[in-house]
This record gives C-alpha cells, sequence and structure tokens, in this order.
C-alpha cells in the first residue's frame, strides 16, 4: 500500500527562465499565471522545456530546479527501496522512535493488502503483542517493553514522509521503477505521471533519450 498525498509542485517559472540563460532568450518567455495563480508553460517555453528534456540530462539542468513536495504514506520495506535516491531529495518522517506508544496498534497501520489469510493471522497475533507492550510501556515507563516494540515492529508498518525531489530525480525514479514487481513504485508512478507538464518534461526517455 502506498499513498500520495498534498502534491506542490514549486519553481517552475523561476527554472524555465534559467533556461534560457544560456542563449540570452528571455524575450521569448511567453508563460503566465492563470485566474487559479497556476503557472501555466506558454507555446514557446513549453516547446523549449521538452526539447531540452529529450536532450538528456547535461542538456536540462533545469528541472533539478523544478521542486516537487508531497507527503508518502508507505511501508518500511518500501521506504528502505526509496532510501537508494539519496541525490536531490529530502524527507522529514514520522518517528517511531518518539511515537511508537502514542497510539493503539491497529491492522490499518500496516500495509496487508497483499496477504493471505495464514499471514494475516500470523500479522493480527504481532499487532496484538506491540499492543500488549505498548500498554505496558505506557503503565510502566520500562523501557524493555518499548525495545519489545521497536524490535517487532514488522516492515509492513506504514510510515508517513513529506518529500521534496525534482523533476530530475522523478525521472531517474519512474524509469527505474515504474514496472517494479513492489505495487508500491507503480502507484507513485501513476502520480508521477499525473504531475504539471510530466508528458513533456519527464516521461522523456521512450521519446528520444
Amino acid at each position: 500500500m502506498l499513498k500520495v498525498d498534498k502534491i506542490c509542485v514549486m519553481n517552475m517559472e523561476n527554472a524555465i527562465r534559467g533556461a534560457r540563460n544560456p542563449m540570452n532568450s528571455w524575450a521569448r518567455m511567453d508563460s503566465y499565471y492563470d485566474e487559479d495563480g497556476n503557472f501555466c508553460l506558454g507555446e514557446n517555453d513549453l516547446s523549449l522545456a521538452a526539447r531540452l528534456a529529450k536532450a538528456g540530462s547535461d542538456h536540462r539542468k533545469y528541472l533539478r530546479q523544478i521542486i516537487v513536495s508531497m507527503d508518502i504514506l508507505a511501508p518500511l520495506y518500501w521506504w528502505k527501496e526509496f532510501d537508494t535516491y539519496k541525490v536531490g531529495t529530502v524527507a522529514n518522517s514520522t518517528s517511531t522512535m518518539h511515537k511508537i506508544q502514542a497510539k493503539k496498534f491497529e491492522r490499518a497501520d500496516f500495509s496487508h493488502d497483499m496477504m493471505t489469510p495464514s499471514a494475516l493471522a500470523c500479522l493480527d497475533g504481532v499487532i496484538e503483542c506491540l499492543e500488549s507492550e505498548r500498554l505496558k510501556f505506557i503503565e510502566t515507563k520500562d523501557k524493555s517493553h518499548w525495545h519489545n516494540m521497536i524490535q517487532l515492529l514488522p516492515s509492513s508498518y506504514n510510515q508517513l514522509r513529506t518529500v521534496t525531489l525534482n523533476y530530475e530525480v522523478l525521472i531517474n525514479i519512474y524509469y527505474a521503477r515504474r514496472n517494479h514487481k513492489l505495487l508500491e513504485w507503480r502507484t507513485l508512478a501513476d502520480a508521477i505521471e499525473a504531475l504539471p507538464y510530466a508528458e513533456e518534461l519527464i516521461l522523456v526517455k521512450e521519446k528520444g533519450e
């Protein structure tokens, strides 16, 4: 299971202006803000942006300046793979260290959509044990119960992170992971495809690179 929320795309205007710096072609800029305050690429700017995107990473440096922020809720086993993408990303996560005891453990806290009935029964047993340790820790403040929770916690436990990355990183993620056997990556790929001008600026490898 993976959920993407609170997506915000920033700095596109500055990035496109910077893309025109090498040829001093700022007079050809034709982008604008619509009545809702959304930045819209004009015909000239979109044509330039798409050509540079297709030309490869050396020519599309401006994509590193188009910033995307999003909230991602995903299991720990998925976050372990996401951490491969260290360059050009920042993430602030909810803390299991500080807040693991803050709420009751429930099945909804874990990714279990692909589990068989026997695996679900096993997970329910772990959840019952975790909840027992949580209540003991709250009552006694004995850190042995806290350590039991931390070390028993399955990798299917869902964690929320606010992630900041850029369009160039999203190209790498999309083409490396869109057909991954973990369905969480395919959900993220769907979210990437829905970003502003994704077809022209992110989904470029089939079209030229």
